[in-house]
């Protein structure tokens, strides 16, 4: 063999290597350096609960140090537009809810776009929101709510955590599907919100299930119903909606999702999609999540995409519809 020859075989090699599926030639240069997973919400929040379960879980796996960095304010908007100007590398990814498909309608004006300006990454849980009533309300599904509400339409009210959140959407989905008069009370936050059914001063509110069962634990409320396709392991004994004929509430589940800046190359956004959903699939991070009741849901960039656009046209309808603000 010539030594040309022997020179352009080990060439060919070389190449046929690095271009392998599986090699380790393949996997992109990812990550490089410390990745900041922001939350645009407080500590404690949904994003936040599960930022912080599987940071250390992808700091191991990744062999770089994985930052949970909280900026709330703005119904989230801070922290997305933070990721927004990002470098779209991969090290900078937005902790985001279903919120992130209703701040663009519930705004004049925003410094991103929801759409054009990041790349969708992944959905990783789903936690689902359930229908409350004050305990004095003589209802105790939602086929005696719907009469007790429509006898008294107009006259009873219920709470929410402010203006714009996704517990105002879902009931205005739910007031305009039916056709009835509810007044809306916004609260200062969901604290506010809990104290006000459980007092009496509203008779109906949508909370996270999580949210809600000390509240119902103690007596101060009733819960009718659950969104989803399931019922939540946490509260068992309450039927879905769908399990009481109602249809129009099966996807406004809270979701929970990373989101990458726009530009951030495919292979990277496949391999952080990847990483993520081997991590949920722990045991102790599936029991640490669920004891927060949140169920693992995971899906591909595409669907995810999917996912987006499906909801930013339906909540620009129900704020439309409306006329809802942000706070």
């Amino acid at each position: 063999m010539n030594i040309a020859f022997f020179r352009l075989s080990l060439t060919s090699a070389a190449i046929l290597a690095a271009a392998a599926p599986g090699t380790g030639a393949a996997q992109p240069a990812f990550p490089t350096k410390p990745v900041m997973l922001v939350v645009p919400f407080t500590p404690s929040s949904g994003s936040d609960i599960i930022a912080r379960v599987l940071a250390p879980k992808l700091s191991e796996r990744w062999g770089q140090p994985v930052i949970v960095d909280n900026r709330p304010g703005a119904s989230g908007n801070i922290g997305a537009q933070h990721v927004a100007g990002a470098a779209p590398d991969g090290h900078t990814l937005l902790m985001a809810i279903n919120s992130f498909t209703m701040t663009p309608f519930l705004y004049k004006s925003l410094p991103f776009d929801a759409v054009k300006d990041f790349t969708p990454v992944g959905k990783l849980a789903e936690a689902g929101y359930t229908f409350a009533v004050n305990a004095d309300v003589p209802a105790r599904d939602m086929k005696s709510m719907l009469e007790y509400i429509k006898k008294n339409d107009g006259k009873i009210n219920y709470g929410t955590p402010g203006s714009g959140t996704p517990q105002h959407l879902a009931m205005e989905l739910f007031k305009s599907h039916f056709g009835v008069d509810i007044m809306h009370v916004p609260y200062k936050g969901i604290s506010g919100a809990l104290t006000g059914i459980g007092g009496g001063q509203v008779q109906m509110m949508f909370a996270t299930v999580h949210s809600m069962r000390p509240t119902a634990q103690a007596g101060k409320v009733h819960l009718l119903a659950v969104t989803g396709a399931e019922r939540s392991p946490l509260v068992p004994d309450v039927p879905t909606f769908r399990e009481q004929g109602i249809t129009v509430m099966d996807s406004v589940d809270a979701w929970y999702g990373v989101i990458a800046p726009a530009g951030t190359p495919a292979d990277v956004v496949n391999r952080i999609n990847r990483d993520f959903i081997d991590v949920l699939k722990r045991d102790d991070v599936r029991a640490s999540l669920a004891a927060q009741g949140l169920r693992i849901s995971t899906d591909t960039p595409e669907e995810f995409r999917t996912l987006i656009a499906n909801d930013l046209a339906r909540w620009k309808k129900v704020i439309a519809d409306a006329s809802i603000k942000a706070d």
